[in-house]
């Protein structure tokens, strides 16, 4: 647990005065009780347990103070909550890679049964959208809740050529934030794409400058999170750390799966077969850089358990959250009960 206002805790050095104080009334009241004839008459008025009974209200008022002390100091800790995550971003490979049998039928099919299986699961108010990379990168269903066109868009994949693992990223930042203008032609052209003076593409009428958004800290945007999955190493479009780099600054989340052959090894395509190798590293650093989460699955059984695992955490996530109103009401709680027992008990509330 953590504190906003540390500062404040020196309050509880009364604690320790207040104690002081009750045990000075404590013995003040003791001198007063000499003055009756006999002590015996004195305890028979009070009861057998009276004296244990009396301490329990102002113990529970002390612990009452305690905690609203204690709750000036703003407590924080972490706490899981239902995620706040609205529209999430499925960024997947479609390189020729994918259509290796090493895994049944051939990964490309495992990856799209899992990725159905994860979209079915999704509540109803979250928006999915679905970007495919290869060569280029496209966003083939624009975010949406309707699940019907998600599966259609999941079947419609179609594979290519090459690996743009930035691509990829790139459009899903780009469907994320359209008032950013995020060039994703560049992205999938590179310098082959005919550039203006300001930059933009000569084939099309220059946007009007829009003011970028200022940069936050890494994993604090709420609203989104973008799942990028690929089997192989980036071939070709930019180098998807510095599209990494970007979703930082922007404080989206980016959970990263490599699917496939983590060790490198050689595999079939029908007639003919290559060799292949997972670039973890790079999926590593994408989400450790945007504060996300990697994992690894090698068969379609993995493959599936990732993105069970991945909605548990959409669904449910741990967060730094301010408990004041815990400590507040708790504080508020013991000093009721403080002097509901001391009425019941003598009578009088303290």
């Amino acid at each position: 647990m953590t504190f906003l206002w540390p500062s404040l805790l020196w309050l509880l050095l009364a604690v320790p005065v207040l104690v002081a104080a009750y045990a000075w009334i404590l013995r003040r009241r003791r001198k007063d009780a000499v003055r009756y004839a006999s002590l015996a008459l004195v305890k028979q008025a009070l009861g057998p347990r009276a004296g244990l009974r009396r301490h329990i209200p102002p113990a529970l008022f002390l612990a009452a103070i305690v905690a609203a002390l204690v709750g000036i100091a703003r407590p924080s800790a972490i706490v899981v909550l239902p995620s706040q995550h609205r529209t999430i971003i499925l960024a997947m490979d479609v390189s020729l890679s994918m259509r290796a049998a090493d895994v049944e039928p051939n990964r490309i099919s495992a990856a799209q049964a899992a990725a159905k299986g994860f979209l079915e699961e999704q509540p109803r108010d979250v928006r999915v959208g679905i970007v495919s990379f290869g060569a280029t990168a496209a966003l083939v269903q624009p975010p949406t809740s309707n699940r019907d066109d998600l599966l259609a868009a999941i079947d419609r994949f179609q594979l290519q050529y090459g690996t743009a693992t930035g691509s990829g990223l790139m459009v899903a930042m780009a469907t994320l934030f359209p008032d950013e203008d995020i060039d994703v032609e560049a992205a999938n052209f590179g310098s082959s794409v005919p550039r203006g003076p300001q930059g933009a593409s000569i084939d099309r009428p220059s946007r009007r400058e829009k003011k970028p958004l200022a940069v936050v800290a890494p994993g604090s945007y709420p609203s989104a999170a973008i799942i990028l999955l690929s089997d192989g190493r980036r071939t070709m479009g930019p180098d998807p750390l510095d599209v990494a780099k970007m979703a930082a600054d922007h404080g989206v989340r980016v959970f990263t799966v490599g699917f496939g052959t983590a060790g490198g090894g050689t595999v079939g395509f029908g007639s003919w077969s290559a060799y292949l190798r997972l670039d973890e590293e790079t999926l590593k650093a994408i989400a450790e850089l945007t504060r996300g989460q990697y994992f690894y699955a090698g068969t379609a059984s993995d493959l599936r358990k990732v993105y069970q695992t991945l909605n548990t955490q959409f669904a449910l996530e741990k967060k730094p959250t301010e408990i004041t109103a815990f400590f507040c009401a708790g504080a508020a709680t013991l000093a009721a009960a403080a002097g509901l027992l001391s009425l019941l008990w003598f009578r009088r509330v303290f």
